[in-house]
């Protein structure tokens, strides 16, 4: 078997677990490539021969994996998440063993399945344009803030980061969004307007219930809350009924579509996978791309149905 391993040693607190991973994997004949990121922009070149490989191995944060697979839709190519990052959300949503030799037992066996990743237009207020693919959460407003308030934090404190942005921002600004999906508008007030591919959070929670990137769908989340407080409500519903298939989740409003458009009536942050884009924004659009990844799933996967 001939894999490709491509890996950000700067993601997370810089895992070195991808070398145990990659000593499990190999066998008698094998052969074994690993490719070092040094800026995301690289992605596109380390994958440019992804296909002379039986597999490929992303060894990252979520915004690494993300741009990965965007930069590996629609090329059939088996690929395999793994979590070196600071949340590891998709990893999470999967729902592989995590550990490294499991990991690589679910390489050698080779189950796999189609997933779907979004994709995310706009225009920031410098007026240019951009195009960034998304495999878990993109949005604007509350979220993109956190992010933002997060990052000279990660490093040192890891998912608590965002938790101490938290407390940074328990009055977030409040704005009336237009949304446009599949054709129907609908007019919300709200700190954040989000689309999902994934919608699992930390502690296997659900923002949504029933939201897989498998269904050829994105979902639209839109918090309908005044300020960080009212957001204990629907968390603590999450921790009661984490599925989200029992207890309705207060103050959040949400939909289902192929094609989103959000138009804000003043400028907001905007975040791709946690990536925090630079400038702000009065509109993006999203859309979804079909069953355009192959991704390695093993017996714990939720998709191993």
């Amino acid at each position: 078997m001939r894999t490709l391993i491509v890996h950000n040693p700067k993601a997370g607190f810089g895992s070195d677990s991808i070398y145990e991973f990659e000593r499990a994997l190999m066998e008698d004949g094998d052969e074994c490539v690993l490719r070092i990121l040094t800026e995301r922009e690289h992605d596109v070149a380390c994958l440019a021969d992804a296909e002379e490989y039986d597999l490929v191995v992303v060894s990252g944060g979520d915004g690494t994996v993300s741009h990965a697979l965007y930069t590996l839709r629609n090329r059939n190519v088996p690929t395999c998440v793994f979590p070196s990052g600071t949340a590891n959300l998709l990893a999470a949503n999967i729902g592989n063993a995590t550990e490294p030799a499991a990991l690589a037992k679910a390489c050698k066996q080779g189950n796999t399945f189609t997933a779907d990743l979004g994709e995310m237009h706009w225009v920031d207020t410098n007026g240019e344009s951009h195009v960034e693919g998304f495999a878990i959460v993109s949005g604007t407003g509350f979220d993109a803030q956190l992010m933002h308030d997060a990052i000279p934090a990660k490093k040192l404190f890891g998912e608590a980061s965002y938790f101490t942005a938290v407390l940074n921002n328990l009055k977030p600004d409040i704005f009336h969004l237009t949304i446009t999906i599949d054709g129907v508008v609908h007019e919300h007030d709200g700190i954040s307007c989000m689309v999902a591919n994934n919608a699992m959070m930390q502690g296997e929670i659900e923002i949504v219930a029933d939201c897989t990137m498998d269904d050829g769908l994105l979902d639209v989340i839109v918090l309908e809350t005044t300020d960080a407080a009212q957001l204990i409500r629907p968390v603590l519903a999450g921790i009661v009924d984490p599925k989200g298939r029992d207890v309705a989740r207060p103050n959040i409003t949400s939909y289902r579509g192929k094609h989103i458009k959000v138009v804000s009536d003043r400028p907001m942050k905007l975040e791709v996978d946690g990536d925090v884009a630079s400038g702000e924004v009065l509109s993006w659009e999203a859309k979804v791309l079909p069953s355009c990844c192959t991704i390695i799933r093993d017996a714990m996967s939720r998709y191993a149905r």
